[in-house]
């Protein structure tokens, strides 16, 4: 009981206190799979408004994923009511098929940064939905889709 009453304190304290150290999101995905209309939304609360921060997403994949790219929508919206979208495409594979990014056991990460040194003017919750382009309905090997937010290193 004291034990899991101390983890729980821990959490809550770690997440109260986010004022601009690096924070990180990670949906993990069911099957391995990741469907073409489950769009997945992140929260990142933001607290201190007088530094400019680095968000990147992150995809953990398998030796499953058969595409040389994963195409994906973002839309943000900032807590001052600002909403950016973009479309980026995350290289995975090179010409001859070979994984890009860095292996850790049976996965393979890559990064792609969605905005560098944004400077965001309330606080509040940051919020970023993700959207699978890929032209099919389900994208098999996609372990997860995490979203890192640092602050920026200027």
């Amino acid at each position: 009981m004291k034990k899991s009453f101390l983890i729980g304190a821990c959490t809550l304290f770690v997440m109260a206190c986010w004022s601009g150290k690096s924070y990180e999101i990670y949906h993990p995905m069911k099957n391995h799979s990741w469907n073409r209309y489950n769009i997945l939304r992140f929260e990142i609360p933001i607290k201190k408004t007088d530094i400019s921060y680095d968000i990147s997403l992150w995809v953990s994949l398998t030796k499953d994923f058969r595409f040389k790219e994963l195409p994906f929508n973002m839309i943000m919206n900032t807590p001052s009511g600002e909403e950016r979208i973009n479309e980026y495409s995350l290289r995975i594979k090179t010409k001859t098929d070979s994984f890009l990014g860095t292996w850790k056991e049976d996965s393979c990460e890559n990064i792609i940064f969605l905005k560098k040194d944004l400077r965001i003017s309330k606080a509040g919750n940051l919020i970023l939905d993700i959207e699978n382009l890929t032209p099919r309905m389900e994208t098999e090997g996609v372990l997860g889709i995490g979203i890192r937010v640092t602050p920026s290193s200027k």
